[in-house]
């Protein structure tokens, strides 16, 4: 099958990587036309009017029961309190480089939580590869790191953030793990609105800049993160080891790090570069099988 081919599980990260990476210019330029809750109502209402056609002509299973609970805790750790936290980090004005520095924890803590509650194993290479991954990423965005900005608010957003992309994960790994990837996110979006939407009209008046950056700006995060990049990710967890999949996000702030340089002609510093490297070597001493241990793993799944 294709989804039995080594190299589909590289396309997936590598999509998941750029598309992740991406979303923070476009969630910077939908900010500027909309507060952090209306313009998440607005990113899951259109979400939910892309999939409702695709669940109504694929007809998946739905999920019922305890499971249309978990999918619905899922998805509310993913979307409403993750993207919820980092999205007011962003909008009370602390700088990106905290911002991404903060949420790049997300490796070391799921590689605890892995080893300590899911029986996971990691290797003395792969612990090194977590610690070195998270100092690379400590230096492509210290230029950015500007801590008179942080407030007590921006901080508590941001760990919010941290903690529900983290739960949100592996929650749904643990308990959801076969669940029709189109119908929950028809279910996570639609729960996700009833929790933002009062939100956005009690806090925020639900104030809109309609604009067509506005308009790209949710496209982008509708259709290539929250519908394929957020489905590449649950299935990447589905089939691999949580730490090695969730390092990924490691590579997150270098491809921002491209996008500002080849849209705002912003040069990257001997110091951004330096962590760039050090980021790819810590990922790669994560992610890197060897050849018995790859051939043993492919065997696994025939």
């Amino acid at each position: 099958m294709l989804k039995d081919r080594p190299w589909f599980d590289a396309a997936l990260a590598w999509y998941f990587v750029t598309v992740w990476g991406s979303g923070f210019l476009a969630t910077k330029v939908g900010l500027q036309h909309a507060a952090p809750f209306t313009f998440l109502t607005l990113r899951f209402a259109f979400g939910l009017a892309c999939v409702v056609p695709i669940v109504l002509v694929m007809q998946p299973r739905w999920p019922a029961g305890r499971e249309l609970g978990h999918v619905v805790v899922a998805g509310l750790l993913m979307h409403a309190v993750h993207l919820g936290g980092s999205h007011y980090t962003q909008y009370l004005g602390v700088s990106a480089g905290i911002t991404a520095l903060i949420l790049s924890a997300q490796p070391l803590i799921t590689a605890l939580i892995a080893v300590r509650w899911m029986g996971e194993t990691l290797a003395a290479r792969q612990w090194a590869g977590v610690i070195i991954g998270l100092a690379g990423v400590a230096l492509i965005v210290w230029h950015k790191v500007d801590v008179r900005e942080a407030s007590l608010a921006s901080l508590v957003a941001v760990t919010v953030s941290l903690a529900g992309v983290t739960a949100g994960t592996l929650y749904q790994r643990v308990y959801c793990p076969l669940v029709d990837l189109r119908s929950a996110a028809a279910v996570q979006f639609a729960a996700t609105i009833a929790v933002l939407a009062p939100l956005a009209w009690a806090f925020e008046d639900m104030q809109v800049d309609w604009s067509w950056q506005l308009a790209g700006s949710i496209l982008f995060l509708v259709i290539g993160a929250s519908l394929l990049a957020v489905s590449a990710l649950h299935t990447l967890m589905r089939r691999g080891q949580a730490t090695r999949v969730t390092s990924l996000l490691y590579l997150t702030p270098i491809f921002a790090v491209g996008l500002e340089l080849a849209m705002f002609g912003v040069m990257p510093s001997a110091l951004s570069l330096a962590g760039i490297a050090v980021t790819c070597l810590g990922v790669a001493l994560v992610t890197w099988q060897t050849s018995l241990s790859a051939r043993s793993a492919r065997a696994s799944r025939l």
